[in-house]
């Protein structure tokens, strides 16, 4: 105790903004990464990097320090080649930022724009028993799933919808890609989920909506063929028997073009007691 305080107090204040700076990059580098597909590989790049720096310094092997010293700058090469396309993204957040501030209403009124014309289509889409899955792009991009279907590139609209998911029409086989309040692509091929599902009305679509949101942050909107229920799919859980006002009340919630800075979202989260699930097989979000 008597070491740290003495630490302490040798510390200037140039020192502690350069610790703080310090602090401040690699919280920027964990933001940047969260709810991508490589926050787990980035975990295990930073802990093979502090693990060797601490053996070679520790232990005393000459050999060993030399391969660990040699190791190093080549991961650190492999590291921009392994992570680029979140570092575009991020390039091109920071390109965008000079705008961000006055494009910000804009974003939101698209956001729930979008949110509307989604649960309007829905629910007409539940009372025909007309299935669709609908994914809503957030922070991890799916570019790479869009360019599996048939590019649209237009403003969501009900009716649009509506005419993407008519049965025997060429792009209702498949899901819908949306960004903000455009649609990316139809036909979209997602990846399954390998759970089981105990609900033998949960189809193919709700095992690709559960498979969507396992591997991004998006947000999955499906409905049910056979029965006409409205589910809504994140985080790979699973919410059903949606009316229109709830579907819209859960999006507004989870679908916000900025998200909130979360201070405790790096922190361990305590696993908190949960509802006994219907036995339609609904999860609590």
């Amino acid at each position: 105790m008597s070491d740290i305080l003495w630490i302490l107090s040798r510390l200037s204040f140039r020192d502690t903004v350069d610790i703080l700076l310090v602090a401040l990059v690699f919280y920027a580098l964990l933001r940047l990464f969260k709810g991508t597909q490589a926050i787990q590989l980035l975990r295990g790049v930073i802990i093979v990097i502090f693990l060797t720096a601490l053996l070679s310094n520790v232990l005393p092997f000459t050999a060993f320090s030399w391969l660990i010293n040699s190791i190093i700058p080549a991961l650190l090469v492999a590291v921009p080649v392994i992570f680029q396309p979140e570092l575009r993204r991020a390039l091109g957040r920071l390109g965008q930022a000079g705008g961000l501030m006055m494009d910000r209403p804009m974003r939101e009124a698209a956001a729930n724009r979008a949110i509307t014309e989604v649960a309007r289509a829905c629910r007409m889409l539940s009372g025909a028993h007309h299935g669709a899955i609908i994914v809503l792009e957030r922070q991890t991009g799916l570019q790479d799933y869009a360019e599996s279907g048939i590019r649209i590139d237009a403003r969501v609209s009900s009716d649009l919808l509506l005419t993407i998911f008519f049965p025997n029409t060429p792009l209702h086989d498949g899901g819908v890609i949306m960004r903000e309040d455009h649609i990316l692509s139809a036909a979209v091929v997602l990846p399954l989920s390998g759970r089981s599902l105990t609900d033998r009305h949960l189809g193919t679509r709700h095992r690709a909506a559960l498979g969507i949101t396992e591997q991004t942050d998006a947000i999955a909107v499906v409905v049910s063929e056979e029965t006409g229920i409205v589910s809504v799919a994140h985080n790979g859980r699973i919410v059903r028997h949606l009316d229109e006002n709830r579907l819209r009340s859960i999006l507004q919630r989870l679908y916000r073009p900025y998200p909130q800075l979360d201070w405790t979202s790096w922190l361990p989260q305590r696993e908190r007691p949960r509802p006994k699930a219907k036995s339609t097989g609904e999860q609590q979000p």
